[in-house]
C-alpha cells in the first residue's frame, strides 16, 4: 500500500519521536485546521491521551473575535496550566506534518513561557 505525501509526512515524524521517547517524557501531539488547533498529550508506553486541548471547546470558543495566532495562545495556556496540575513539565514535540512555522511555532513558544520543557 503506497502512503500519500501527508501521511509518510505524519509518519517520519511520529516515529523519530517514538524512537528517541523514554518513560519521563510524553509525546505533545498537535494538528491544526484553516481555522482551529488541536494539542493532545499522550503516553505511547500506554497508549492513552492523558490531556487535551483545542480552540472548540466551550470556554475558549465564547472568546470574543481573536484572531488564529491569538487563538494558538490561548489553547497553549489552557494545555501547559492542564500538564501542570498533572505535573508534566517534560515533553517531544510532534508537530506532524506542519512546519515549524507560524501558528506551531507560536504554540510552541507559548508552551516553554508557561514552564514546559522540550
Amino acid at each position: 500500500m503506497k502512503l500519500d505525501t501527508t501521511k509518510r509526512k505524519r509518519y517520519r515524524v511520529s516515529n523519530k519521536v517514538k524512537k528517541v521517547a523514554s518513560k519521563d517524557r510524553y509525546r505533545l501531539s498537535i494538528s491544526r485546521s484553516s481555522k482551529n488547533i488541536f494539542a493532545q498529550i499522550i503516553d505511547d508506553n500506554k497508549n492513552i491521551t492523558l490531556i487535551s486541548a483545542s480552540s472548540i471547546e466551550k470556554d475558549i470558543k465564547s472568546v470574543s473575535k481573536v484572531n488564529k495566532t491569538e487563538l494558538s495562545k490561548i489553547v497553549a495556556e489552557k494545555l501547559a496550566k492542564k500538564a501542570q496540575d498533572k505535573k508534566i513539565t517534560k515533553i517531544f514535540f510532534d508537530r506532524g506534518i506542519y512546519k515549524y512555522h507560524g501558528r506551531i511555532k507560536i504554540f510552541a513558544e507559548t508552551l516553554r513561557k508557561n514552564g514546559m520543557d522540550f
